[in-house]
């Protein structure tokens, strides 16, 4: 049975469009140097779970859900949808990161958080950089969505035969979404992290199977052209570190080099034997890397 840790504390942050509840939880001595974790899609904080236990010796770590993933309920609109259709479309991302913005303040931490983003947290992360002025003392980035163009061409598929797709019945759905997730490692996933992985977007029959779809036709439309003209101005705002999996088939190695010179990234590793969840395919290698990055920024710290 797969161990994950209970995120067993709700905030509540409403806008005058949305409302989110967002699950999370606390590992390790508060007075450690603190280290947030930031997931993607279509992933939750379990990817997580192995490298933030074997930090929380070290660190002061948070874990989180974003709303709609894992355990934490979907936002809620507070205005009429009709209003905010393509609000909701592009920019989920642009509302996903206010929101955790809004959680970072509600932590309160005493002094800046290291940060860990993987997928699309990489776009959250950035933005609270850029667009919030949340302030980190390190930046890890592994295999993240942050520089165009975007989108697998599954994506376009889906978003441009929306009606197809959403009248698929439940059941073949399922097979979408684990061959989707099992196409994420380049070595064979175990049934319980795939079933613990492909749970959130099963759960509720179509209901289910409609979230999974939105998710697929948001990152579609994902544009994040205003925020990359931005991206010179991390590596002065934050030491920045890139890993990236060499087998990643999502996003090609390519773009993990060009990511490095667009941010003024301090480091750049390339894992090999390791495809878009370097956590699964070499969790080892991952959190010797992620480890030594932290230890070169927290000497004064522990």
């Amino acid at each position: 049975m797969v161990h994950q840790h209970s995120l067993d504390q709700t905030f509540i942050h409403k806008t005058t469009t949305h409302e989110y509840h967002i699950r999370w939880t606390r590992l390790g001595k508060t007075t450690s140097p603190a280290l947030v974790f930031i997931h993607g899609t279509p992933w939750s904080s379990a990817v997580w779970q192995d490298l933030a236990t074997s930090l929380s010796t070290h660190y002061n770590i948070y874990l989180y859900d974003h709303p709609g993933f894992g355990i934490s309920p979907p936002y809620r609109r507070l205005v009429d949808a009709a209003d905010h259709d393509k609000v909701d479309l592009d920019a989920s991302l642009v509302l996903r990161a206010e929101a955790t913005a809004a959680l970072f303040k509600h932590w309160d931490m005493a002094s800046p958080p290291h940060v860990v983003s993987h997928d699309n947290g990489g776009l959250v992360s950035l933005r609270l950089l850029l667009d919030h002025s949340i302030t980190f003392a390190s930046l890890c980035l592994i295999d993240v969505v942050a520089i165009g163009p975007f989108g697998l061409p599954f994506f376009k598929l889906v978003a441009e035969n929306e009606g197809v797709f959403t009248a698929i019945p439940a059941n073949l759905v399922e097979g979408l979404v684990r061959a989707y997730v099992k196409s994420a490692t380049c070595k064979s996933l175990p049934k319980e992290i795939e079933d613990m992985l492909s749970a959130p977007w099963l759960a509720g029959g179509m209901q289910g199977s409609d979230k999974f779809l939105q998710e697929m036709v948001q990152a579609h439309y994902r544009d994040a052209g205003v925020l990359e003209n931005e991206y010179a101005r991390v590596g002065g705002l934050s030491p920045t570190k890139i890993i990236w999996g060499l087998e990643d088939a999502w996003i090609p190695v390519e773009t993990a080099q060009r990511l490095k010179k667009a941010l003024n990234a301090e480091h750049l590793v390339i894992i090999e034997e390791a495809g878009h969840l370097v956590q699964y395919d070499q969790p080892g290698k991952l959190a010797l890397e992620v480890g030594l990055w932290l230890s070169k920024h927290s000497k004064n710290e522990i």
